[in-house]
């Protein structure tokens, strides 16, 4: 592409190359297969428990179509992550103009907050579930289901679209080479030639209050759980609550864990390469999509028995091998 097509009348640079991990430019090929089968593990997996929640009448419930839609974000993240990653490694001219690398930012960041408010729906529903037992299925109903994802999704357009829409408004004009696999929000403005404190500003408060707020009611929510959890006076009952509850914390531990080592990382290894900030970006992006099914699909009884009349099933259809049978005694050479 030639300088004067991809510069604008102010001087601001109207395309960029994703360069991946720029330490391992000779070597980008090499990339492609693990991250590759990355990828198509994540969407196997989470496609078969959506799935059997699908298929199975018997899952039609709050949680479990709760479960369905996060692993339905999930694959929706790494869709929008791994394709164009693979991308700029098997290409040297991956270009991508300023309106679809902010889409790209603004339907990353979307997702990734959507799962965590999508973990609170999750969270209330098994808060009704444990408080209220006998009167479960009369509160949380289709309607206010659809209600709370509709809330959860309005809230995180309303926590991303301020840091998208500033990030509009900034001339890049110091280069037009993004040292990552995406558009991340500071690996974009690295690249402005104004004032961005704004942006900083903004980006960095958004992120500490969605994440403290969150982990607030998570924390307040689950302190009350457990403490009602442990008041049931059916032993058979209370593990079921319990174990529940067990794959949701550590659902969210991954999510919040991940992420948070990632932004500790970035703000304290000042020395770190690129690269290493790279993976780490892609593990926090990655790792909880192909964590969740894993979890879900162990430990949740129902799905788990769900799974294993799937894979029987599936046996069963399976063509037989032929056996080789021996010679009989005839066809013996003398």
């Amino acid at each position: 592409m030639s300088a004067w097509s991809n510069v604008s009348s102010n001087g601001s640079y109207t395309s960029f190359l994703l360069v991946g991990f720029p330490g391992l430019r000779e070597a980008r090929a090499l990339l492609v297969p693990p991250f590759l089968s990355f990828y198509l593990v994540i969407l196997s997996a989470n496609a078969l428990v959506i799935h059997t929640v699908a298929v199975q009448r018997s899952l039609h419930q709050p949680m479990y179509l709760l479960i369905a839609l996060l692993l339905a974000v999930n694959i929706c993240v790494a869709t929008t992550v791994v394709p164009a990653m693979l991308f700029s490694f098997s290409t040297r001219f991956n270009r991508i103009s300023l309106p679809s690398c902010l889409l790209q930012m603004f339907c990353i960041y979307f997702l990734v907050v959507f799962d965590c408010n999508i973990l609170l729906v999750m969270t209330l529903d098994r808060y009704v579930a444990i408080h209220y037992p006998l009167r479960y299925s009369e509160i949380v109903k289709g309607q206010l289901l659809a209600g709370l994802v509709g809330a959860a999704a309005a809230r995180s357009t309303c926590i991303v679209a301020p840091v998208v829409a500033l990030a509009s408004r900034v001339c890049f004009c110091r280069s037009d080479v993004i040292h990552h696999f995406a558009c991340e929000h500071m690996a974009l403005m690295k690249l402005s030639c104004g004032d961005i404190s704004l942006n900083k500003t903004v980006g960095l408060t958004v992120r500490i209050f969605n994440r403290v707020l969150d982990m607030l009611l998570l924390g307040a929510s689950y302190s009350r759980i457990i403490h009602a959890a442990f008041r049931i006076s059916s032993g058979r009952a209370r593990a079921k609550a319990l174990n529940t509850c067990g794959s949701h914390l550590l659902v969210i531990f991954t999510v919040y864990s991940s992420a948070m080592s990632s932004s500790i990382v970035y703000r304290v290894a000042r020395t770190a390469s690129q690269d290493v900030h790279n993976l780490l970006s892609a593990l926090y992006l990655l790792l909880p999509c192909l964590v969740n099914p894993v979890i879900y699909g162990a430990r949740t009884k129902e799905i788990r028995q769900h799974l294993a009349t799937l894979f029987r099933r599936a046996q069963l259809l399976a063509p037989p091998e032929k056996s080789q049978s021996l010679p009989s005694h005839r066809e013996l050479p003398t």
